[in-house]
């Protein structure tokens, strides 16, 4: 979206995620549809407001009306509504980066309009390298997208009883000029079918596409008005499917459900005897008496009863979403075929062709004009919520709760069915009926959340108030708050056990255990595993405590199953067998390296003093994989110590007996129920937007992404109480977000609870943006955790998949918050001293005080960040800085490095030589002779009119002190990315990047300078991570209520654990 203007009150933005699409008759007229808006007069006729597609131009003034262009084509509007934003949070400094994006990113903007240059957050209006101004726009100026319905109507449509007429209008599109066919007469049946056929479009009732149910009653009368635009309830043909042209829908949680119901209603205009022909259906008995009756549906009595004279008697009357208001009278049974249904059944209902969905009839009763209806809660098989074809494995008798609820024509109900109602567990092995239905979990579509029937205790969706609408209560989305004062917080006694896999340097694990001991819960990593040698370095160096593998998750499985079998044989079982024992009664432990036993200990045997380790795998490269001890041999010093596999060790049962019941006791390796939370964020380089080579068709058959499925394979062996997963937002884009299907619909096939949410780093208060995908898994029994609301203004950097725009941690429109000032690089760094490029110091003083509260806070010790000493009371003088060294710049890009201005926006078009033609792609100048480096290299080099076609401003670009970084990389490449300090010639060092992480000063890295930026950037924001562990133990203690989010304390960020609660956790 592209907004221009030559005054004051005009600003300039891209809006590149948001994506929708009118529908069109044959002759590309707009299909017109009519739109109930609570606002206006009941029973006028409104045009919609429809979204934006990614390719569309908007031009907006305060004072002018909007014009809108759609495939070429620009409408004007008569209303001045501001288009709806995505964000996330409300209150957003917006714009996009031509820099730091990685080319999935580019690939994915390349439909908009143009790219906004910088962003300038502290002040108002600023000039950049561009030339173009911006804003800090107000709160009330962005809001987030509000998924409008599939099938905006048309500008300017007036329904004349059986003719449409569209009126035309002219619009320039650059020089071409087109007009929308005017007086376009659609006879009443071909825009009845093309309504039919396009509003018939299967709709997925998951993280896709899927619509606002909204009811106009009084009492929700402001639920109802999305951003200016009124949203309708929709019902899809089917649940489920996977028509990606549909539009995104929207549903805020349990019991505020807006994802649409299914269609399975008869047209209205078939005839009566034509219908009773096919099917015998009507009411049985005496009708519910008016009082009772009015009581007890109490909402439709109060629409009927606000219905104006000469208004209609149907709402959104020919969309699959009306709503009837004539009703006449309500009944308690209705008999279909011979068939006595009640208030409370559960039936199978007609769907379109042979599908036949499942629910329960919460409502019978008869309109003025002789229809019999009944309103309908609907269930979700597998296949039909989020999880699609990645749910093909679940049983098929499984059925998933839902909120969902409209109304139908009596003679939809097929037959009766039996839905058994229950807890899940963990193996549970169904004891259901071959033809009967179980119903173990509720499913909702905001946040994608799987949620176990036995925790909804404050649900309606185990059972829904049969007297209630889900639309009533449908957008009204609850908060849980936090006490603003935790210091009086009793400590909670026991201890959890962490497991980090893929752990990399600890950066998941440090800000779950920080977070979790400011909620009052005690956090403990116990083990941790990484593939990356130089990672596990780091992790020992900072967690001591910890067990720390250097192995593969596959290889780690397998240890874990085999140290299961050893500790049932060495501890449970408690064999005494296959022990060599002297002659006085000792037992010896000898292994022969030429497999020949002797009496006495010869040449080439060596005798075992004990087993110090166990792994699987091969260690030692001698090209055996499989079990092994690590051995201490007697008379050697430990450095000589060897790995050998267990077969070889057939002799030292004594020893293997001793190291097992000594290493279950002390626990090295966890057994099944023995950990308590497993964290990790398994990489899937195969769909990372920074690799070109990657599987975007099935990227679940490339080895580079089966460590998902090991890293639920562990969980599944394991079995722990809670699963947090954390991935790029990539894998919610790429395969139809096969990934992130997958990886919800294993959690949920173990029986495990679900919530998906999309969280920015810079909504928690660090100066980069870092959009990232967390998944939280908690047993039945557990409480689900929740996602942490955003504290801070957050600059957008580049926007989500837009399938998944609702799940986007944020508050919704109207919703009360208190946001600080987004966190800019000034604010992280600026203390630090400077250094060169070719700065190789591992130590340092610090040479000035800390600047700001991010400063103050990141420069605190291990103890006072852990709550174990006061804060304040470590002097900055005498602290030592490590990890504030660069990469060493080659020469030739060192001098070039020193050619970039310092100032904002400076980059390698400012090299001399150059010319931007109208394009905005950079050539040579050819009036001009090649500026050459001292070693005679030309200043500006090739690739940067070959990277992105030579449009991009990223190579040898500056950041400056007032702007964030979009995402913290593995490498500072200065040839593509934003990475060159704002004020020295070098780029960003590794604290710094350390920084913007939010890893405290004294976290410190090991390896080579490479590795230890590989580490940094693989590794999840302290700061975010820090939120999710207090939503960790606020969970744990049943302290957080069932919603989905959760407001953290004030200055949370900077907030550290009641001195002398616990011993020192880190």
């Amino acid at each position: 979206m592209e907004v221009n203007g030559t005054g004051s009150d005009t600003l300039t933005l891209t809006l590149h995620a948001l994506s929708s699409d009118f529908y069109y008759n044959n002759d590309e007229s707009p299909v017109p549809l009519k739109v109930y808006d609570p606002s206006l007069e009941h029973g006028k006729s409104v045009p919609r407001s429809p979204r934006f597609s990614m390719g569309e131009s908007i031009i907006s003034t305060k004072s002018a009306s909007q014009s809108r262009s759609v495939h070429g084509e620009r409408v004007e509007r008569r209303s001045s509504r501001k288009s709806p934003r995505l964000s996330s949070s409300t209150a957003l400094i917006v714009g996009t980066l031509d820099h730091q994006q990685s080319p999935e990113n580019k690939a994915l903007l390349g439909r908009s309009v143009r790219r906004s240059p910088r962003l300038s957050p502290v002040t108002l209006q600023t000039e950049n390298a561009g030339g173009n101004k911006l804003k800090r726009l107000p709160q009330s100026c962005l809001r987030r997208s509000p998924r409008l319905s599939p099938i905006p109507s048309c500008p300017q449509i007036e329904w004349e009883g059986l003719r449409t007429m569209v009126k035309g209008e002219r619009t320039t599109d650059g020089p071409k000029l087109k007009r929308i066919k005017s007086c376009v007469e659609l006879h009443s049946n071909v825009v009845a079918e093309k309504c039919r056929r396009k509003s018939s479009a299967r709709v997925q009732h998951g993280n896709g596409n899927c619509e606002k149910l909204a009811v106009p009653i009084e009492t929700v009368k402001d639920n109802l008005i999305l951003n200016g635009d009124t949203a309708r309830p929709r019902k899809s043909t089917s649940i489920g499917t996977h028509d990606k042209n549909t539009a995104l829908g929207g549903s805020d949680d349990f019991g505020y459900n807006k994802a649409s119901p299914i269609r399975c209603k008869t047209h209205a205009s078939s005839s009566k005897k034509q219908r009773k022909r096919k099917r015998a259906s009507f009411f049985v008995g005496e009708p519910v008496p008016e009082d009772e009756a009015q009581e007890r549906w109490r909402w439709r009595y109060e629409l009927k009863g606000q219905r104006c004279k000469g208004q209609s008697w149907i709402l959104n009357a020919g969309e699959e979403d009306e709503l009837h208001l004539n009703v006449v009278c309500h009944y308690l049974q209705a008999n279909v075929d011979g068939c006595i249904f009640r208030l409370g059944d559960c039936a199978h209902i007609k769907g379109e062709g042979k599908r036949e969905h499942v629910g329960r009839i919460v409502e019978f009763f008869k309109t003025s004009d002789d229809e019999n209806y009944f309103r309908v809660q609907w269930f979700f098989r597998a296949e039909d919520t989020v999880m699609k074809q990645a749910a093909a494995f679940h049983e098929k008798k499984r059925l998933f709760s839902s909120t969902l609820m409209n109304d139908n024509l009596l003679d939809c109900i097929l037959s009766k069915v039996k839905i058994t109602e229950k807890a899940p567990a963990l193996g549970l092995q169904s004891a259901i009926q071959p033809t009967e239905y179980y119903c173990d979990m509720e499913y909702s579509v905001k946040y994608s959340t799987f949620r176990s029937l036995a925790t909804a205790t404050n649900s309606s969706v185990a059972r829904c108030d049969l007297t209630l609408p889900s639309s009533l209560d449908a957008n009204d989305v609850t908060i849980t708050t936090t006490p603003l004062d935790l210091s009086s917080c009793e400590p909670y006694k026991a201890e959890l056990t962490l497991l980090d896999l893929y752990a990399g340097c600890g950066g998941m694990s440090t800000g779950l255990c920080l977070g979790a001991k400011v909620s009052g819960v005690k956090l403990v990593t116990r083990w941790a595993i990484d593939y990356h040698k130089s990672a596990c370095d780091s992790f020992k160096q900072n967690h001591p405590e910890t067990q720390v593998r250097h192995i593969t998750a596959e290889d780690f499985l397998e240890l874990l199953k085999e140290w299961e079998k050893l500790c049932k044989i060495y501890v449970f079982n408690d064999p005494d067998r296959g022990l060599k024992t002297s002659s006085n009664g000792t037992k010896k432990s000898i292994i022969n390296e030429s497999s020949i036993l002797d009496a006495e200990v010869a040449p080439g045997e060596y005798e075992v003093s004990s087993l110090v380790d166990i792994c699987y795998g091969d260690p030692s490269s001698t090209g055996q994989h499989g079990l092994k001890f690590k051995v201490r041999w007697k008379g050697y010093s430990p450095s000589e110590d060897t790995w050998e596999l267990i077969q070889d060790l057939s002799d030292c049962q004594d020893h293997i007996q001793d190291f097992v019941r000594s290493g279950y006791k002390s626990k090295i390796l966890p057994r099944p129920g023995e950990v308590d939370v497993i964290c990790g964020g398994p990489p899937c380089q195969g769909i990372s937007g920074y690799n070109r080579f990657r599987n975007t068709d099935d990227p679940l058959t490339d080895e580079r992404n089966q460590q998902i499925v090991v890293f639920f394979d562990i969980v599944n062996f394991l079995k722990p109480k809670y699963v947090l997963m954390e991935n790029v937002a990539d894998i919610l884009r790429f395969d139809k977000a096969s990934l992130g299907r997958y990886a919800l619909s294993r959690l949920v096939h173990m029986n495990y609870q679900a919530r998906l949410g999309i969280m920015a780093a810079g909504s928690y208060g660090l100066p980069q943006f870092r959009l990232r995908v967390f998944l939280w898994g908690a047993l039945p029994s557990e409480t689900l955790p929740q996602f942490p609301l955003p504290t801070y203004e957050v600059i957008v950097r580049y926007f989500p998949s837009a399938e998944f725009e609702q799940n986007i941690v944020a508050y919704d429109e109207g919703q009360p918050r208190e946001l600080q000032e987004a966190t800019v690089l000034r604010d992280a760094i600026s203390d630090l001293p400077a250094v060169t490029s070719h700065e190789d110091r591992e130590e340092m003083a610090y040479d000035r005080p800390p600047e700001t509260e991010f400063q103050k806070y990141i420069r605190l010790t291990k103890d006072e960040i852990n709550g174990s000493a006061l804060k304040g009371v470590t002097d900055w003088r005498s602290a030592v800085l490590t990890d504030h060294r660069p990469y060493k710049l080659s020469e030739d890009d060192f001098h070039r490095v020193c050619h970039v201005p310092r100032r904002k926006g400076a980059n390698f078009r400012d090299f001399p030589g150059l010319i931007v033609g109208a394009d905005n792609m950079v050539r040579r100048d050819p009036t001009k002779e090649p500026v050459l480096l001292p070693s005679g290299k030309p200043l500006v080099p090739d690739y940067v009119f070959t990277f992105e076609k030579g449009k991009s401003k990223r190579p040898f670009s500056r950041i400056w002190w007032d702007e964030n970084v979009p995402t913290v990389v593995t490498f500072p490449n200065l040839h593509s990315q934003t990475a060159i300090h704002p004020e020295q010639d070098r780029v960003l060092t590794i604290r710094e990047y350390a920084r913007l992480q939010g890893f405290p000063d004294h976290y410190r890295f090991c390896g080579t300078v490479k590795e230890r930026y590989c580490q940094v950037g693989n590794a999840v924001a302290v700061f975010v991570s820090k939120t999710l562990g207090y939503a960790l133990g606020m969970a744990f203690q049943k302290l957080s209520g069932d919603e989905a989010l959760m407001t953290l304390p004030p200055d949370f960020a900077f907030q550290v654990p009641p001195p002398d609660q616990f011993s020192a956790l880190l």
